[in-house]
């Protein structure tokens, strides 16, 4: 299901990075006395009583509507009243109500979006006055001290009762993320499968802005195939709609089962910036196929060429080893359909689940090849294991010291479990345990 987003808005230096900070708990925006510090966007995921949501901080809405600087901030905060599904409208209750925030109010209510009304820094909500906060025009509004964290429980609250309820889809409906760089033919490649001209494609880097969702029926299979925006590098993004798309991007793949990722053969080797995009969705737990795009205009190719660049990637990337390739041409259809075939092994694989008697007989059989390394002065023994979760797949394994388990002896446990079970396309997740007693 998709995460919804939170958009903090408000004239410069009310301290929205504060209160981005203090809900997100880290220290991640930029806090600082001189107004219009937050320039571009930051965001994070978060929850709140089991309720998960992105946050969003945003450059402060100023006065001067012609001053170049300004005039960036408001199209960014623009594509964050058009992004977001709650707003939440923080101003300064040491000020009092400035000017500008019957202005943002304004802009808050043509958005027909539903929003709050923060009044941050206030340190004492007895001794502080912010009711005049009211005549914006709002329902209720919260006290709040962003800097020492009162009132942000009662924020929060009030926050999660605000977001839309979401209703879950059928459960045998497998979703798949089209994910990517930009200009690579992800929707070229979509309309393939689906056979119409359903999504937009240009030549422009960048066309498809939103994720949009577009269903499949395939061997009795429901199918949702997101085609999303282009993830660029992080510094590429210098504008609102850049920063909203990769935004976008992210929640695809929070919301997908199995994510394609899509390269273009045309660069030559895969880039550093695909295998981050790849690695967002390996360590989010999701399935994953690599489609290699426009293979049909790659420049070194002979019978040995996809294996080649297939090792190629692994060597970058060592968990590429356990992906899929598929080589294709959205553009002549070159083994398009085939990725159909591939998502549906993949979520095989992702649903497997092994007995707890054959894989106790496995970690035996490794333990038995290759005994932990023992640590100075204790043993170091595990016990048993079993697999513990599916989608993906996590084995549990038991043992007298957990924490004393070297990594490279998990990742010879890892490999081993591999070459028994495959798990092809899915991370498979290792978990050591304390045995009881």
């Amino acid at each position: 299901m998709t995460v919804p987003v939170v958009a903090l808005i408000g004239r410069p230096n009310v301290g929205k990075s504060a209160l981005f900070n203090r809900i997100v708990g880290d220290d991640s925006a930029i806090v600082s006395e001189e107004a219009g510090t937050t320039r571009d966007r930051h965001f994070a995921e978060t929850d709140w009583a089991g309720r998960h949501f992105w946050l969003v901080d945003t450059g402060g809405v100023a006065d001067d509507p012609r001053a170049p600087m300004d005039v960036e901030i408001r199209r960014q905060v623009d594509e964050a009243i058009g992004e977001a599904d709650l707003l939440l409208f923080v101003v300064d209750a040491r000020v009092g109500i400035h000017p500008s925030d019957y202005h943002v109010a304004e802009l808050l209510r043509n958005s027909q979006k539903p929003w709050m009304v923060v009044a941050n820094k206030v340190d004492d909500p007895r001794a502080a006055d912010f009711y005049e906060f009211y005549n914006l025009g709002v329902g209720d509004v919260y006290p709040v001290s962003a800097i020492n964290g009162k009132g942000s429980g009662d924020l929060l609250d009030a926050l999660v009762e605000h977001l839309p309820q979401v209703e879950a889809e059928p459960e045998d409906t497998l979703r798949v993320a089209v994910v990517g760089k930009p200009n690579v033919g992800k929707s070229s490649f979509v309309n393939r499968l689906l056979g119409e001209e359903r999504l937009v494609v240009s030549e422009i880097a960048g066309t498809t802005r939103d994720a949009i969702d577009t269903p499949l029926r395939y061997h009795g299979r429901q199918f949702i195939f997101v085609d999303t925006a282009g993830l660029r590098r992080q510094s590429k993004i210098d504008d609102g709609i850049e920063f909203y798309s990769s935004l976008r991007t992210r929640r695809a793949i929070e919301r997908a089962d199995i994510c394609i990722l899509m390269v273009d053969a045309t660069e030559g080797e895969i880039q550093n910036q695909d295998l981050k995009i790849a690695a967002l969705a390996w360590e989010a737990g999701r399935g994953l196929i690599l489609v290699v795009n426009k293979w049909d205009l790659y420049a070194e190719k002979d019978d040995k060429a996809s294996a080649h660049y297939q090792k190629k990637a692994a060597e970058k990337a060592p968990f590429l080893n356990f992906v899929p390739f598929l080589f294709t041409s959205a553009l002549t259809g070159q083994r398009v359909n085939r990725v159909l075939e591939v998502v549906l092994d993949v979520e095989a694989e992702r649903e497997k689940r092994i007995s707890t008697s054959e894989v106790n007989e496995k970690l035996g059989e490794l333990v038995a090849r290759l005994q932990p390394p023992q640590a100075a002065g204790r043993e170091v023994r595990l016990n048993y294991a079993t697999q513990v979760e599916t989608e993906p797949p996590t084995i549990a394994v038991f043992g007298n010291a957990p924490d004393l388990v070297e990594e490279h002896y998990v990742r010879y446990l890892h490999n081993g479990f591999r070459a028994f079970w495959g798990f092809t396309g899915n991370p498979l997740r290792i978990v050591l345990r304390r045995k009881a007693g």
